[in-house]
């Protein structure tokens, strides 16, 4: 298909949602297209990427994909390790949905990939706590009021892979992390980490994948 003549109607649902929330799906040639000018990142397993008006995902599916290549490629020897290093490329991609199918169907989008790659039930454990971290991370809120549907500051989780199987996880508002761009180079805190500036809202006891699974 030639990229200038995408047809219109493959970008958006309704004229209404356009009228009435801006809602036009950005192309996926675009997206692969913006993607590769961060392919380092983008494929590197624990780094975390937020898209703050995530729609159905178009942008966070490649991303996801080329997170789980990774793991294999890098862990696919080792069930143990390629399982939990899948998860760390799960828990670090972030999404922000004003509308409520929107952000449901990119949970369903992402799950059916990660699932898939990793070729597990529908019904296992492991699909029950990929349920679970992307109801956490993909939320359905105003990037731009910062608050969820509900009008509550949107919070996010920060994941770390601590080997071994265990997991950490530290809840912050997103309102706070923005914040954390204005103590850069040249400012009074250059030299300071960022938790040394912001403290979580929660912080959580290490766990494992069941664990995740049995609080979904």
């Amino acid at each position: 298909m030639n990229r200038e003549k995408q047809n219109l109607s493959d970008l958006i649902k309704s004229k209404k949602r356009v009228a009435d929330h801006g809602e036009v799906f950005t192309s996926e040639w675009l997206v692969m297209d913006m993607l590769d000018l961060v392919k380092d990142e983008s494929s590197r397993i624990e780094s975390r990427f937020l898209e703050p008006a995530c729609g159905s995902g178009n942008f966070l599916i490649p991303v996801l994909q080329q997170k789980l290549a990774s793991a294999t490629r890098l862990y696919g020897t080792s069930e143990f390790e390629f399982l939990h290093y899948s998860f760390l490329g799960l828990m670090s991609i972030y999404g922000i949905e004003l509308l409520t199918d929107n952000a449901a169907d990119c949970r369903g989008n992402l799950l059916e990939i990660f699932t898939t790659h990793l070729k597990i039930s529908t019904e296992s454990m492991e699909t029950e706590a990929a349920k679970a971290i992307l109801e956490t991370n993909i939320v359905e809120g105003d990037a731009l009021t910062m608050q969820d549907h509900s009008g509550q500051p949107i919070i996010f989780s920060e994941w770390s892979y601590l080997g071994k199987g265990k997991f950490n996880r530290r809840d912050f508002q997103y309102d706070e992390l923005l914040q954390i761009s204005s103590f850069g180079e040249d400012t009074l805190f250059a030299s300071m980490k960022p938790d040394e500036i912001f403290a979580a809202v929660k912080d959580y006891p290490p766990f494992k994948i069941t664990e995740i699974a049995e609080r979904a």
